[in-house]
């Protein structure tokens, strides 16, 4: 009697790079088993899938974990204190707009899209590892805007959290007007338009370096 198991042609790290492309493109809750099994290629049975992947949530956990070592490294350059606090939010943006845009996998950032599919509540544990990087990123944000007010690069304000949710928000927004088949340059080009928002306050401490 033959065996039951992967089909021979089955690769698995390709695999979990097709299965991250479905959650990135449908989210966790409306990515069947079907799906993922069509997906995966070879037609890979159920008791195969279980065998290898454990169940849809450890496939999940572990598609995160790919792409926040992959994909969602281009904002990272926000902790890097070899660049001044304006370029490395600069550059974070129009990585990620870039790798947003791309052709080759889901357009948008499965991180922000996690936001808007959502898994359902007895599910909800499974979005905590795109929760914790938008927190970050959030974070490694507030952090440029607080060490430019220190350096004295943008004028001292009570908190940096209000400057740095603007920066935020866009960027969370890239993805639903990547989805909506924005063209990357005129993203690119709303970015330049953001950074005013920068320049503008960054104009107020310039004055009072000449006069010091």
């Amino acid at each position: 009697m033959a065996q039951m198991g992967r089909p021979r042609n089955f690769d698995r790290d390709h695999a979990v790079e097709q299965a991250m492309h479905l959650f990135w493109q449908h989210g966790y809750d409306a990515t069947s088993l079907a799906q993922l099994k069509a997906g995966l290629g070879g037609g890979i049975s159920a008791p195969s899938f279980y065998a290898a992947f454990g169940s849809k949530e450890a496939l999940f956990d572990e598609c995160v974990q790919r792409y926040l070592a992959t994909y969602a490294q281009v904002t990272e350059c926000l902790w890097d204190e070899t660049l001044l606090p304006r370029q490395a939010i600069e550059t974070a943006l129009r990585q990620s707009a870039r790798m947003q845009c791309e052709d080759g996998h889901p357009k948008g950032c499965m991180v922000a899209l996690g936001v808007m599919t959502a898994p359902s509540p007895e599910n909800a544990r499974v979005a905590d590892a795109l929760t914790q990087s938008r927190v970050r990123t959030r974070a490694g944000i507030v952090t440029c805007v607080e060490r430019a007010i220190r350096d004295g690069q943008l004028p001292d304000m009570p908190s940096g959290a209000a400057m740095a949710a603007v920066f935020d928000s866009f960027l969370q927004g890239v993805s639903i007007l990547t989805r909506d088949n924005v063209p990357h340059a005129v993203i690119d080009a709303a970015i330049t338009q953001l950074l005013l928002t920068w320049d503008v306050a960054a104009a107020v401490v310039a004055p009072r370096i000449k006069q010091s």
